[in-house]
């Protein structure tokens, strides 16, 4: 099954974003929690003219002592404004490690670095991963999209797998279970 969704869509065309600074990929995650891309991107514009003068992207030490009433100003929400103090505090203190600490680290230590941090999960985690680090074998169990993708592929009723039914059926797929994940998301492009 798996392999005819790889002939209907093609190419594996993963891009990642190595280049970016763990605390600049995990702000723009928590600034698209729960909100439209279009609402995460003017919010993320309006930040970063804010805190990093419209040129760089801000500095852990620009928001650590930043306020609420300034953050909101920016249109981020007091859960959030807490959640980026937070990992601008633990960018600082060493918790986030650096993009070439990350590069050395396996999967594992990394998410339990990473959740840490107050409104970074396991989900978060896993994006990093993968489109920043490039890791070939992260299956995101509790990404939807994942889940419905893996139902249209695999299943006659339109009953999404549980997590551990997805582990499962991952364990096949290893050592390039990224490679499957973004297949299964292409799945839900396809008619």
């Amino acid at each position: 099954m798996l392999s005819r969704l790889i002939t209907r869509v093609g190419p594996y065309l993963l891009k990642t974003e190595a280049d970016q600074p763990p605390f600049q990929s995990l702000t723009e995650s928590i600034l698209h929690q729960q909100v439209t891309g279009k609402a995460a991107a003017a919010i993320l514009g309006r930040f970063r003219a804010e805190f990093g003068n419209g040129k760089a992207f801000p500095a852990p030490a620009r928001i650590v002592g930043a306020s609420d009433e300034h953050l909101r100003a920016v249109g981020i929400s007091r859960s959030k404004a807490a959640a980026l103090r937070d990992l601008a505090a633990k960018t600082i203190d060493g918790t986030v490690p650096t993009a070439k600490a990350l590069h050395k680290m396996e999967d594992a230590e990394i998410i339990e670095r990473l959740t840490e941090v107050r409104g970074v999960g396991v989900w978060t985690a896993h994006m990093l991963l993968m489109f920043r680090l490039g890791r070939p074998d992260v299956l995101p169990v509790g990404d939807y999209g994942v889940r419905k993708g893996f139902a249209q592929t695999f299943r006659t009723k339109a009953e999404l797998p549980t997590p551990t039914e997805l582990t499962k059926r991952g364990e096949r797929w290893r050592p390039y279970r990224t490679v499957a994940s973004w297949y299964l998301w292409r799945a839900l492009e396809l008619k």
